[in-house]
């Protein structure tokens, strides 16, 4: 069993930037796939972001892509999403999740991540 707990949220204004944690408690961490998901009220939950087990790939979804970047330090067992000219439609729970051995591709929004933590407020005022 993997425990992933988010923390980072917080109410910013458009524009502003935002650094999201996860810290997950498995010692076999840089073996994880680590994905971000979001979802606001009303919609479905939705792909933000995914770096492979060894770091060496990322993907993005296209509403975020070239202003979030996905990252990790397997020495604290924590992946970050770095959150830059956020928008009011970021506003949501952001959500991390562990797929083992996952890869970085196109497939990461579709796969089954065996983990899931609760999640974090991202509220962005206009």
């Amino acid at each position: 069993q993997v425990r992933l707990v988010e923390s980072g949220g917080g109410l910013v204004q458009a524009g502003d930037s935002l650094r999201l944690s996860c810290a997950a408690s498995t010692p076999t961490f840089s073996t994880y796939a680590m994905a971000w998901f979001r979802q606001a009220p009303g919609k479905e939950r939705e792909f933000v972001a995914v770096i492979s087990w060894s770091g060496g790939g990322t993907y993005y979804a296209d509403s975020v892509k070239g202003r979030f970047t996905v990252s990790r330090d397997n020495a604290k067992n924590t992946v970050f999403l770095q959150m830059n000219s956020l928008k009011p439609e970021d506003t949501a729970v952001y959500v991390c999740a562990a797929d083992r051995f996952g890869l970085a591709t196109i497939e990461a929004p579709r796969r089954k991540y065996a983990y899931w933590g609760q999640g974090t407020q991202v509220t962005v005022s206009s």
